[in-house]
């Protein structure tokens, strides 16, 4: 028996497509922090393991033979586990935010083709680019601040200075985590493309970035890696802000700028990339 009450409505009157495209980047991210979750273990033993052994061997062991060597006369001015700190903080961030750019824009695009079962419904190529993001800054926040703490319980950082070295490496992770996203949507055969990443952009960009030493004890011709390294910019800036290394405000402008437009100019390249790529 038909229930005469009843009547037919649209999908448009059931659902608030306003809020549904509000919210929609929200979306994709929800299904990658999903996705994450089958490998929280090795994301909070790699957040926990790597900054312990980078400690004890590099920040403690070697540490230990330049304050000796230096002895009462510390061209640094502090520690060296203090001078290693932000560059070792700034680079968890930066590693733990790309991983989460590279390999799920290999996924849809490549190895499931999953963006093209998304675009089928009604999302779009910036909010499957602004999922992506958030998810990703949520795993570099998590691993960001579990390395602040072990460089905090380690002593080679004050409590005082945690957040504005947190935060000077997260913006750096997000930047370069978007510049990997734009670079990536461009990749359309898998041949090795992470390893070529992590051999030739990765190692360079943190043993040239003034990460064991100062950046101008290097050659000239080597400099050049620093200026463009957004481990450089964020090492240099937290290093001001938590224990006063002396830089010039214009330099400290030139950071913060560098890594805001190498975050804004990347998700503009992404998000057209991604919209090409999903409409042909």
């Amino acid at each position: 028996m038909i229930d005469t009450k009843l009547s037919w409505q649209g999908s448009t009157k059931i659902v608030d497509v306003s809020q549904a495209r509000l919210w929609a980047p929200w979306f994709v991210a929800e299904y990658r922090l999903r996705n994450m979750s089958k490998w929280f273990g090795a994301i909070v033993a790699f957040g926990l393991g790597n900054p312990v052994l980078y400690l004890l061997s590099v920040g403690i062991g070697i540490g230990a033979l330049v304050d000796n060597v230096s002895g009462g006369d510390n061209p640094l001015g502090v520690p060296y586990l203090t001078f290693l700190a932000p560059a070792l903080l700034a680079t968890a961030a930066i590693q733990s935010a790309m991983d989460e750019t590279i390999f799920p824009t290999m996924q849809g695009f490549l190895w499931d083709k999953s963006f093209f079962s998304m675009i089928a419904t009604q999302l779009m190529g910036r909010d499957i680019v602004g999922g992506i993001m958030i998810a990703s800054s949520i795993r570099c926040i998590f691993n960001t601040i579990t390395y602040g703490l072990v460089l905090v319980l380690f002593g080679a950082i004050g409590i005082e200075s945690l957040f504005v070295l947190v935060v000077a490496a997260i913006f750096a992770g997000i930047s370069f985590a978007a510049v990997m996203l734009a670079v990536t949507s461009f990749v359309k055969q898998d041949d090795g493309f992470y390893a070529i990443v992590g051999r030739f952009v990765i190692a360079p960009m943190f043993m040239f970035s003034g990460t064991f030493y100062p950046l101008d004890s290097l050659p000239i011709y080597l400099q050049w890696i620093g200026w463009i390294s957004p481990v450089w910019h964020a090492t240099n800036l937290g290093r001001n802000l938590s224990y006063g290394l002396e830089v010039e405000p214009w330099l400290l402008a030139v950071h913060v700028m560098f890594l805001g437009a190498l975050l804004v100019a990347s998700m503009i390249v992404a998000t057209k990339k991604f919209n090409a790529r999903l409409s042909a």
